[in-house]
């Protein structure tokens, strides 16, 4: 039976398009048939910070600059442009694509270009205000990525005879927006047979709902979730250009982790939490719930059948999978004698400080009259906080320390067990725990340590409940 896939195309391997090629879009999917298949396509890597901001430095893009009423945001969409058309030359050797790629994607940067400039003339009036429009600008920069890498995909393939769709999610030139993300990809779909066409979709999908407003920067990985959904996939894939591993390879080296064969929808949340993505944790609970499987694989390695993540995995013994964590993450801790067995009370108002502010929330721990939230996200911001707490709780103790956290995480691990060898390993190293954390719920357990020990940390913890050679210990590696 032919199995019918979505699958997405992350923004790195997208820049090295000549692997993607032939490893990804060239490679027939069951039957030698290059059809039953949508690829839905981020911006080449780096694009979209350059159109936003630096997702790793917070450097400004074209819209920070917009925002911050910087002049400098028209040389910067003109540098973007001139990215864009280098890419073309890249990518392109028959000229006739190559002027027909530039028409595409020059004609869009100059209707942004337009817009904003119109934007912010009829805001120099006191009647109207920028921020009111700022959502709406956002949105429409960040899809300039998606249709530029969709649109060159889909021409590149039409060019050697492969009936290629280009389909623009983004609207640009709609009189009206569909309600929902779901509606505008029915709508898209409606005409499109996937038994003879093979579908290039942008990443960034418009509606009245707005997906930057509701997911930020994992718009992408939303429109591929309720793709597959809407349009009910077999199997849902992702390209990386790595493996999800046993630890970041980066950190404790290649030659010491191992990709995981298996995992579930429950380890993928833990490493969301951790800043680990192997698909935003909303794009997740969408696959979850139309029961569709997700797989992870290595642009760079077709072979490798890479991770299969599903609902109801659980490992046949009580194994760690995955070591990760977080370096720099802000432990913001509140000390409130008077408030002694009711600060849960001081919790419910701490959420609603941190709500609105972009900081992510790891994980909490309580007292009966302290409360510390492990957060990341700008020293700025952590200080803001702070002070409407010390605002609004002048009695109380307010300190916030810079830590980092390691977190051991499997479908189903023995708590006790791996805290107990882990915290022994990295007693051993010479690494004392600034505190330590282990849920009910067996999935993960967290060690966090101080902020400059994190790399040696990581390592330690892997070495310990990964590595083959700990086996004496009494838990297995990954598999």
């Amino acid at each position: 039976m032919t199995t019918y896939t979505v699958e997405k195309i992350g923004g790195t391997s997208m820049s090295a398009f000549d692997t993607v090629l032939d490893n990804i879009l060239l490679r027939p999917a069951t039957e030698g048939s290059l059809y039953n298949r949508v690829f839905v396509v981020s911006a080449y890597g780096g694009l979209t910070d350059s159109l936003l901001e630096c997702k790793r430095t917070g450097k400004p893009g074209v819209y920070s600059l917009v925002a911050s009423g910087d002049e400098r945001w028209i040389n910067e969409l003109d540098t973007v442009e001139q990215r864009m058309l280098l890419t073309n030359d890249h990518m392109f050797a028959d000229p006739m694509d190559r002027m027909a790629a530039d028409k595409f994607i020059r004609s869009r940067a100059s209707e942004a270009r337009r817009c904003i400039m119109h934007l912010l003339e009829v805001c120099q009036y006191g009647q109207f205000d920028l921020s009111n429009y700022l959502p709406e600008i956002r949105e429409f920069l960040a899809s300039l990525g998606e249709v530029h890498s969709a649109y060159n995909t889909a021409l590149k393939l039409k060019s050697m005879g492969i009936n290629a769709t280009f389909v623009d999610l983004s609207l640009w030139d709609a009189e009206t927006l569909p309600e929902s993300l779901e509606q505008a990809i029915s709508q898209a779909f409606e005409k499109i047979d996937i038994k003879t066409e093979l579908p290039i979709v942008t990443g960034y999908a418009a509606s009245k709902q707005g997906v930057m407003s509701l997911y930020d920067r994992g718009y992408s990985e939303m429109t591929f979730s309720r793709l597959a959904s809407v349009t009910n996939a077999d199997l849902a894939i992702i390209h990386k250009e790595y493996h999800l591993s046993s630890a970041d390879p980066r950190v404790v080296g290649a030659e010491s982790v191992k990709p995981v064969g298996e995992t579930n929808f429950d380890v993928a949340d833990q490493l969301a939490s951790l800043g680990m993505e192997a698909i935003h944790p909303r794009a997740a609970a969408c696959l979850r719930e139309s029961g569709i499987e997700l797989q992870i694989k290595n642009t760079f390695e077709p072979d490798h059948d890479g991770t299969l993540i599903s609902e109801h995995y659980t490992s046949d013994d009580e194994s760690v999978e995955i070591v990760a964590g977080k370096a720099k993450v802000h432990a913001l801790q509140l000390f409130d004698q008077s408030h002694a067995c009711h600060i849960d009370k001081v919790s419910l108002d701490l959420m609603t400080i941190i709500e609105p502010m972009t900081l992510e929330v790891i994980s909490k721990e309580m007292t009966a009259n302290s409360l510390t939230y492990y957060l990341c996200g700008s020293a700025s911001t952590i200080d803001k906080v702070k002070q409407r707490l010390k605002k609004n709780y002048p009695e109380a103790q307010v300190s916030c320390q810079v830590v980092s956290m390691v977190s051991a995480i499997g479908t189903r691990i023995d708590s006790t067990e791996t805290l107990s060898i882990g915290t022994r390993a990295l007693a051993e190293a010479g690494i004392s725990p600034v505190a330590l954390h282990a849920p009910v719920r067996n999935v993960s357990v967290q060690y966090v340590v101080e902020e400059g020990e994190y790399q040696q940390a990581l390592g330690v913890v892997h070495q310990a409940l990964c590595e083959p050679e700990r086996d004496a210990c009494g838990l297995k590696g990954v598999a």
